[in-house]
């Protein structure tokens, strides 16, 4: 063979080999409009999954009535800070916020606690049944939207097993040598986890069981001086009285893992979401949601609470002016990103970069 049909095999098997791979790349596309970016370490757009974690449960207690303290150990968690939490894998799947609990000087171990709620959508349900002693868990690395800032005094009030943030902001607090008092609600004494570890504050703890002496007195908080820090965790009804409790000049920093009066789905105009990088329009109608308008085209996109206050489906926007319904953004991040499971389009359109 002479060297000119040499060149010409040569040219016609690359070639060949070129269209075999757009082919297989194409139809690799079709698939999953999204690839190969999923599998990128560091996500580009979006919000990220963050690398998963494993960890074992090391110790199963009931500190209270319905209450379960879990204690997991594993060689690669991350430090914490007092108010952070964790997303936990549960066996089936179903992914919960749990605050941690423990002494963030405790490394390589998360402590978190979990109630009992039978009438609930069956993630403390499946922790009580299952979690046991060398249970092996999935777990993303700590977030705080709810940190401990520095201040010369604190009021702490939290109702049942909202005490779970507040534990470690005692410990913090009492290094810093600021002042601080706690008050403390639920519905008994049996039902109010880690009472003997409150116990060693003194008369800065004020506990008060519902079935003894009512609700908590939050005429408390009318003497509080300016400049002082009230945080609160616990059931909403709480929270809103406690706000409405503090004199001006006290702030109050809230931690809840249901939905607020601010994160209610729906609306009342339907419009369009443009998947920038999928290159498709959804159409989100007056009753539906921009979560579910969106997992219709792109069914791994990742989500959990769907009621606006995990984080997990919150994604950039790239143009459009959105209707925010959520209390988990700070204003600086809502400029840039919305939660798609609750937050909507102010306008008809909104695009996305998915």
């Amino acid at each position: 063979m002479g060297a000119a049909a040499r060149r010409a095999t040569t040219v016609t098997a690359v070639a060949g080999a070129a269209w075999l791979t757009r082919r297989a790349l194409r139809r690799r596309i079709a698939r999953s409009p999204l690839w190969p970016l999923p599998a990128l370490e560091h996500p580009v757009s979006g919000y990220s999954p963050r690398r998963a974690l494993r960890a074992r449960v090391v110790s199963r207690t009931e500190p209270a009535e319905g209450v379960l303290r879990l204690d997991l150990e594993s060689g690669e968690l991350p430090a914490w800070t007092p108010g952070a939490h964790i997303d936990v894998t549960l066996p089936s799947g179903l992914v919960r916020q749990y605050s941690l609990c423990g002494d963030p000087a405790d490394a390589g171990r998360y402590t978190i606690a979990v109630r009992l709620v039978e009438d609930g959508r069956g993630g403390s349900r499946e922790a009580h049944a299952l979690l046991a002693e060398g249970a092996e868990l999935e777990l993303r690395p700590p977030r705080n939207r709810f940190a401990l800032l520095p201040a010369p005094s604190y009021v702490f009030v939290a109702g049942g097993i909202g005490i779970t943030p507040i534990l470690p902001m005692l410990r913090a607090a009492t290094t810093a040598g600021a002042r601080w008092t706690l008050l403390y609600g639920g519905r008994s004494r049996a039902s109010m986890p880690f009472l003997d570890e409150l116990a060693a504050y003194g008369e800065r703890v004020t506990v008060v069981p519902e079935d003894e002496a009512g609700r908590p007195d939050l005429g408390v908080l009318a003497g509080v001086p300016a400049g002082t820090l009230v945080y609160c965790c616990g059931p909403e009804p709480l929270m809103a009285a406690v706000t409405a409790a503090a004199p001006p000049g006290v702030e109050v920093r809230l931690e809840r893992f249901a939905p607020g009066p601010a994160a209610a789905p729906g609306g009342e105009a339907p419009f369009t979401v443009t998947l920038a990088r999928s290159g498709r329009t959804v159409e989100v109608p007056a009753d539906g949601t921009t979560l579910a308008a969106v997992l219709r085209e792109l069914p791994n996109t990742p989500y959990s609470c769907g009621q606006g206050f995990c984080g997990t489906c919150r994604h950039t926007v790239l143009a459009g002016e959105v209707d925010h319904r959520d209390d988990l953004l700070t204003d600086g991040e809502r400029e840039t990103s919305m939660l798609l499971c609750v937050s909507r389009a102010r306008g008809e359109h909104l695009t996305l970069d998915l």
